[in-house]
């Protein structure tokens, strides 16, 4: 989901270091959980993810979905749309700062929500099920079939504005069914799995310097990438520390960015 989320990022801004959380999902998504864990620990219910029950973490997902959606939209309200790109960016910065201090404001004032802050933070998959399992395979089905609908769209954007307008396209209808394609997709990763970073960053990077092609095919690819990436990570998680579990998102963030200094390194060299 990531994969295929951070590969519509990059296509829509036309910036291969574009990814997922631009437009404020991350910092809505952290914010409603540090809602949802402030309210039960004021209500003196202590919540420990570790031992949490089946309907408080519904509780958890339900949250950081809806989170991750106003994030966007605000982003999209304050943007006053999505026909300009870098307004479009700067006001993801903006909304996610903004979310991002009201979220640690209330783990300040009240710090029994931190621990499950941090958990949700750094991302993991501990807690996926079937269920879960079944609602991101459909969401993605849903998210496949829409993106192979706008792959040629995602083509005429890496041309430019002005080739992608003389081709006929509406611009402003065209970005604003990609942001929420990419809002729904990042809404129901970060949900279930969490912050887990880099995963939408560097998957369309894999695919595009291995197996290059079009968006219809990138996108799939990017997708089967990412969760390739993913279930990498999370067996190093399970593995490195037995049987404790480091956070899956920690794993990523370490091989991503490897991934990534190697790359730069690679393309500076002389």
């Amino acid at each position: 989901m990531l994969g295929l989320s951070g590969a519509l990022a990059q296509g829509l801004f036309r910036n291969p270091l574009a990814d997922p959380y631009l437009l404020g999902s991350a910092a809505g998504a952290g914010l409603g959980v540090v809602l949802v864990l402030a309210a039960a620990s004021l209500g003196g219910a202590y919540i420990s993810l570790s031992t949490v029950v089946w309907i408080e973490r519904v509780g958890l997902v339900s949250a950081a979905f809806i989170g991750a959606l106003v994030g966007v939209a605000l982003t999209l309200s304050l943007a006053r749309g999505a026909v300009q790109t870098l307004r479009l960016l700067l006001a993801g910065v903006v909304v996610g700062v903004l979310l991002g201090a009201v979220s640690d404001l209330i783990t300040v004032v009240e710090p029994d929500s931190l621990r499950g802050k941090q958990a949700f933070m750094l991302g993991s998959t501990s807690f996926l099920g079937w269920n879960a399992l079944a609602l991101m395979a459909a969401g993605l089905a849903v998210l496949l079939l829409m993106g192979h609908r706008h792959a040629r769209a995602l083509d005429a954007l890496t041309l430019g504005e002005d080739s992608a307008v003389s081709l006929g396209l509406d611009l402003g209808r065209v970005r604003l069914v990609l942001v929420l394609m990419l809002s729904l997709g990042t809404a129901l990763a970060v949900s279930q799995a969490g912050l887990v970073a880099f995963v939408g960053l560097v998957a369309p990077h894999l695919v595009r310097r291995h197996a290059p092609g079009r968006h219809g095919w990138l996108l799939v690819a990017s997708a089967g990438m990412g969760a390739t990436l993913l279930l990498v990570a999370d067996v190093i998680s399970r593995a490195v520390v037995a049987p404790r579990e480091l956070p899956v998102g920690v794993v990523t963030a370490v091989l991503g960015g490897g991934y990534l200094f190697w790359l730069l390194r690679q393309r500076t060299t002389p």
